[in-house]
C-alpha cells in the first residue's frame, strides 16, 4: 500500500466522454487534521469550500470515510449528531449539510466526489438515502486501500484515469453496502476488529504499539486476538508489523536521501545494528545493498 502525503487533493478534469461511462469522478482526497487545528485545511475551489459555521451546498455526491477521531455532522435530513472513526458520510446533490471534526481530537477523512445517471440510480436504494447519511462499518483496510488508489490514480492523470476511478466508486459503494448489511454478523465483527487492528498499526509504523496493547484497544483477548488475526491475513500480527516496517524502510531507501541511521531511528530502532540485522533477515540483503541496486536515477 502506497504512503500519502500529510494531506492530499485532487480535483479531476472531465472530458467529453466521460459522461457517458454512467458515472463521473469530480474529487478525491485525504486529509489529517490534528487537535486544534483550523478545518477545513486546505484551500478549495469556491463551489467546494464551505464554513463551518455555514455549511454548504453541493451539486454532486460524496462519500467521506473518518478512520480516525470524531465529529459532528448534520444535514437539511439529519439533525446535528457525533461522528465517531469507522463512519461513512453520505453527501447529497442539493442537500444542504455541516461537519467537522472535534477541536480537542481533530479527525483524518478520506473523500470521493462523483456524479452522474447510474450514481443517482444507486442512491435510490434504501440504504443510500438522505436520511441514513452516516454509515458505520468500522475500520475497513479494504476501504482505505481504495480511496488511496482513487488518489494515486487521480494524481497520475493518465488517460483512462477517470475510468478507472470510477470503477473504485462502484467498489466502494459496494463494500460498504456489504459491511453494513453484514456488520452484526460473527464474521462480520471479525473482519472488522482485525481491519481496524491493521489500520492501527499502519497508522504507527514508527512507534510499533504492543501486540497486546492492539487487542486490549480492540476489546478483545489476546490469544482470541492473535488467532483471528492469523486467520485472516494468513500472517501472525508481530510479523504483519514487521513487514509494514521492512515496506516502509524500503520505500525511503529509494525515494529519500536520509541516511541508513536516520531511517532506523525514524522507524523506532534502538540502534542502526538492529535494524540492518532484521532488514537483511526479511529482505536478503542489507539496507545500504538494497538502496544501490533500487535508488531512483
Amino acid at each position: 500500500m502506497q504512503t500519502l502525503k500529510s494531506n492530499s487533493l485532487k480535483y479531476l478534469a472531465i472530458g467529453p466522454n466521460d459522461e457517458a461511462w454512467g458515472v463521473v469522478t469530480t474529487t478525491v482526497g485525504w486529509q489529517q487534521i490534528s487537535a486544534n487545528a483550523s478545518y477545513p485545511a486546505m484551500q478549495h475551489p469556491a463551489t467546494y469550500n464551505f464554513k463551518p459555521n455555514n455549511g454548504r451546498i453541493l451539486d454532486e455526491y460524496q462519500l467521506l470515510y473518518i478512520t480516525e477521531g470524531c465529529g459532528v455532522f448534520e444535514s437539511q435530513s439529519v439533525p446535528k449528531c457525533r461522528v465517531e472513526a469507522g463512519t461513512v458520510i453520505l453527501l447529497f446533490p442539493g442537500e444542504w449539510h455541516n461537519y467537522s471534526p472535534d477541536k480537542e481530537q481533530g479527525w483524518s477523512e478520506y473523500w470521493i466526489g462523483f456524479r452522474g445517471a447510474a450514481a443517482s440510480m444507486l442512491f435510490r436504494s434504501e440504504l443510500f438515502c438522505r436520511e441514513n447519511a452516516l454509515l458505520y462499518i468500522g475500520m475497513s483496510n479494504s476501504i482505505v486501500s481504495l480511496y488511496q488508489e482513487a488518489i494515486r490514480l487521480a494524481e497520475g492523470e493518465n488517460i483512462g484515469s477517470q475510468q478507472l476511478i470510477s470503477g473504485i466508486v462502484f467498489h466502494l459503494l459496494g463494500l460498504i453496502y456489504y459491511k453494513v448489511k453484514n456488520k452484526n454478523s460473527k464474521t462480520g465483527y471479525v473482519e472488522e476488529t482485525i481491519g481496524e487492528a491493521r489500520l492501527l498499526m499502519r497508522q504507527n509504523i514508527s512507534h510499533a504499539v504492543r501486540v497486546q496493547d492492539i487487542a486490549a484497544k480492540m476489546g478483545v483477548g489476546y490469544s482470541w486476538f492473535r488467532q483471528n488475526f492469523k486467520r485472516v491475513t494468513g500472517i501472525s500480527p508481530s510479523h504483519y508489523q514487521m513487514l509494514l516496517i521492512i515496506s516502509r524502510a524500503k520505500e525511503l531507501l529509494v525515494t529519500s536521501d536520509m541516511s541508513i541511521a536516520e531511517i532506523a531511528y525514524t522507524l523506532g530502532f534502538e540502534n542502526t545494528g538492529h535494524f540492518s540485522t532484521l532488514f537483511r533477515k526479511m529482505e536478503g540483503q542489507s539496507p545500504r545493498q538494497f538502496r544501490d541496486e533500487n535508488r531512483l536515477k
